[in-house]
């Protein structure tokens, strides 16, 4: 098991920690911080390989480009073809490709902490302190249960940011926690800083009952500290997930667990928009907000819709 010494201080017995590190409860208690998740070797140049490796992207979402640098890789059957997909509110995904040489070998030291396999891995470049992701739920209609999802971070530190839902309403507050949000909505608050070489791991209890965000730091240079600038302030995150639903090789059929065909041989054909898209996006907005969200319920039936829009664009 990587290291795991402490990233974080406390302000007495009592009082709520500013930030969590190692050690740490965090979220539901599922959750946790692994510090030299990767050799030293191989966390050193990364960055730098990654960098030339991936083939990036601008994603869109509700018509507007998305603030970082996204890809999508995964493990492609070698027998058909056919990889995993993960289905998520944006007009489109960027197409998926084959583990890349170093992320393959990120995937293989993930793989060997968490004690199950990743299939699939959302790539991000923030490229500045004001690159960010919105607050969110990652949307599970494709994780298998019972998975952790997992985001490596390399480059510059930047902060996770974790609140629970706007209907989790009163309670005692979790001693790590820090609420500042307004006392009506009694949402608790938990930042955990996201050093180079580390990685975040979630449970899917967190991920039910609270919201996640990395937010903008615009903050000048000069009052940051040496891990938020090192790496001239870039990240790359990659996000690792477990997932149960696929799509043929020639994108024509999708099957697996939050499709309506849940085998192989059971696949149908997708749906491209119209009243299925719809309706996954207001299942994806129930899981948003809905601390109690109903998997059943919600995605059990299985869509075989793929895109709501179509605004990809390559940055190479």
């Amino acid at each position: 098991m990587p290291s795991s010494h402490p990233a974080s201080s406390g302000h007495g017995r009592n009082t709520p920690k500013q930030y969590l590190g190692p050690g740490d409860r965090m979220g539901e208690g599922d959750t946790s911080l692994v510090l030299d998740i990767l050799p030293a070797e191989l966390a050193s140049v990364a960055f730098e390989n990654m960098r030339k490796e991936v083939a990036w992207n601008t994603m869109h979402h509700r018509g507007g480009e998305v603030p970082r640098l996204v890809a999508v890789e995964g493990e492609v059957d070698a027998s058909d073809g056919s990889f995993p997909i993960y289905r998520h509110p944006a007009d489109e995904s960027p197409p998926l490709l084959p583990f890349s040489p170093t992320v393959a070998l990120i995937q293989e030291h993930v793989e060997s902490v968490l004690k199950h396999p990743v299939n699939h891995v959302l790539i991000q470049h923030y490229r500045s302190g004001a690159d960010y992701i919105s607050e969110h739920s990652d949307k599970t209609v494709d994780v298998v249960p019972g998975s952790y999802i997992v985001n490596v971070s390399i480059g510059a530190q930047r902060v996770m940011t974790l609140r629970t839902k706007k209907d989790v309403l009163g309670g005692v507050p979790h001693p790590d926690a820090d609420d500042s949000s307004s006392v009506q909505e009694k949402r608790v608050v938990q930042r955990v800083p996201l050093p180079h070489n580390s990685m975040f791991v979630m449970g899917l209890q967190t991920n039910a009952k609270w919201m996640h965000s990395i937010r903008a730091d615009k903050r000048v240079p000069t009052v940051k500290s040496a891990a938020e600038v090192f790496n001239n302030q870039e990240r790359i995150s990659l996000t690792f997930r477990n997932i149960g639903t696929f799509l043929s090789a020639d994108q024509s059929h999708i099957h697996g667990q939050g499709a309506k065909g849940k085998t192989k041989k059971d696949a149908r054909p997708i749906v491209l928009g119209g009243a299925e898209a719809e309706a996954l996006i207001v299942a994806f907005g129930n899981e948003n907000h809905q601390s109690d969200f109903d998997w059943q319920a919600n995605y059990g039936e299985g869509f075989d819709v793929l895109h709501f829009n179509s605004t990809i664009t390559s940055s190479q």
